[in-house]
């Protein structure tokens, strides 16, 4: 037999769902939101972002995504995190990285911002 989750249950009218599929945006701090960008030839990063003009965004405590795995897309991991962090690589945070040539922006959920946040930092 083959299970199939439930996606909602009604219970006296009140439809609940299941707190793993709702969507919960990362919280922002001092009105920042929490992003994932793609750069053209800076990789990708992750962070507050402070500011934008075009293409120039100025992020702080950004973490470098140098590897990932267990995430299909950037999409995917902007919104789940990674389902395989041990195949991750992601940098130690710095204060503050100005990318100039941001052509992605995506902003992230509390989920993905916890798992991304909560992996250690990969040194060699």
């Amino acid at each position: 037999m083959k299970k199939v989750p439930v996606e909602e249950v009604v219970i006296d009218g009140t439809t609940y769902v299941p707190k793993k599929s709702q969507v919960i945006m990362a919280e922002k701090t001092d009105g920042m939101p929490f992003v994932l960008i793609r750069t053209y030839s800076a990789g990708v990063h992750c962070g507050w972002l402070k500011e934008r003009k075009g293409k120039e965004v100025e992020l702080l405590a950004s973490i470098r995504i140098w590897k990932w795995s267990g995430a299909a897309s950037l999409s995917q991991l902007a919104m789940e995190g990674s389902n395989d962090e041990s195949g991750c690589k992601f940098a130690m945070p710095v204060l503050k990285i100005v990318l100039t040539e941001a052509i992605e922006i995506i902003e992230m959920t509390e989920m993905a911002k916890n798992c991304i946040q909560r992996l250690a930092t990969w040194k060699n």
